[in-house]
């Protein structure tokens, strides 16, 4: 399945310039704000030094984000007189490891990032999530600004202040909470994606839709070539799913009740993720993608949605290329991705499950997104295995 237009380096995607977008999380003294905007990198060490003056920078990023931007991040620190030292790491999911939160914890102490400097995390949602975490132990915590290069980051992981690192038995299972005090989110550097990495994020962009606001899932839907394409929706559409996070997480920071609801087929996904290793047999939107259509799905086995809404939600995720069935993931054959009891056991290590019971998010109808607890595990099991048997047509 191929995308409704391909991402990147449209004549739309380099127009010129419009003024950055500003989302503010509002978290009393910890608030801090999110730019957006083609260009916005530049203006990095100029945002830093208004907010610490003098302090030093320790850049943590990949392999392949250094190749296309850890230049201009140095550039845009030291032209605002920032001393920088840069720590890099491998690409991927498996760099989301105890032993990579070593290497990059050592990295800071040996820099001498003091607690009045700060770590920038230059990369995905991987660079964001282990950068952010070594920031939060590092001398018991150390401020950092995220400069989140993929889309999913963008509008994802890079805002609300998870942390964390995977566990042999699960995703995000070792972490903490430590909100970064700067977000910049330069869309160029969305040119240097992959489709497929570009569409991945987009699940993400999708979920804010389908979970809370109907409006911009009609929006999506009839507005996603542009998104795709890099002309003027992209950032419209990356503006607006920062500003429904912000929201949430300003009201529920640490997920106690409403922010769970941005875990909208994570359940399903991180599952998926788990199964197939971490590895790029399944990036984590894709995931995200089948997990949501499951979790449609499952709703309309719970009597919560119509078909026609579960129906609507697989279609456009499909139209843009993204993987909504089992039998989509590559090596779906492979053994603990086709058998329903190992699924259901990665699921029983989700942060959401309580004293032993499933949590799931479900749909009540597209824009409206419910906590289902202490979901029956056996309907779960029948669920997958109908899924798992099933001949898409």
């Amino acid at each position: 399945m191929t995308p409704a237009t391909s991402p990147a380096t449209s004549t739309a995607a380099k127009s010129s310039q419009a003024a950055p977008v500003i989302v503010n999380v509002a978290l009393g003294e910890r608030a801090y704000d999110i730019v957006i905007g083609r260009g916005v990198l530049a203006s990095l060490g100029h945002r830093i030094k208004a907010i610490r003056p003098g302090a030093r920078v320790a850049i943590v990023t990949d392999a392949t984000v250094a190749k296309h931007w850890l230049n201009q991040t140095q550039a845009a620190l030291s032209e605002a007189g920032i001393e920088s030292t840069q720590i890099i790491v491998g690409e991927g999911e498996a760099s989301k490891s105890y032993g990579v939160l070593e290497d990059v914890s050592e990295g800071l102490i040996a820099a001498k990032i003091e607690r009045n400097d700060l770590v920038v995390a230059l990369g995905g949602g991987v660079i964001g999530d282990l950068a952010g975490f070594a920031a939060s132990i590092v001398r018991r915590g150390v401020d950092f600004v995220q400069v989140p290069t993929s889309l999913l980051a963008q509008v994802d992981s890079s805002v609300g202040g998870k942390t964390g690192i995977n566990s042999p038995k699960g995703k995000n299972l070792v972490g903490a909470f430590h909100q970064p005090v700067l977000v910049v989110a330069d869309t160029a550097v969305l040119d240097t994606l992959s489709p497929r990495q570009f569409r991945a994020g987009y699940a993400e962009v999708a979920k804010y839709g389908v979970l809370g606001d109907l409006a911009f899932f009609e929006w999506l839907e009839k507005n996603h070539p542009d998104v795709f394409a890099g002309g003027p929706a992209r950032e419209q559409a990356i503006a607006a799913s920062c500003r429904a996070k912000a929201a949430i997480v300003a009201r529920d920071e640490r997920e106690t009740g409403e922010r769970a609801l941005l875990n909208l087929g994570h359940t399903f996904g991180h599952a998926l993720e788990a199964a197939t290793g971490f590895s790029d047999r399944l990036f984590h939107g894709e995931g995200v993608a089948v997990g949501m259509t499951l979790a449609a799905e499952f709703s309309v086995v719970q009597g919560l949605i119509s078909n026609d809404d579960a129906a609507r939600v697989q279609h456009h995720l499909a139209s843009v290329g993204l993987p909504t069935r089992l039998q989509d993931i590559a090596g779906f054959s492979q053994e603990g991705l086709g058998d329903a009891d190992s699924l259901l056991a990665l699921m029983a290590q989700d942060k959401k499950v309580k004293r032993g019971k499933l949590t799931f998010i479900l749909l009540e109808k597209i824009g409206r997104a419910v906590i289902a607890n202490n979901v029956d595990p056996n309907a779960v099991r029948a669920f997958l295995v109908s899924k798992l048997t099933h001949k898409p047509g």
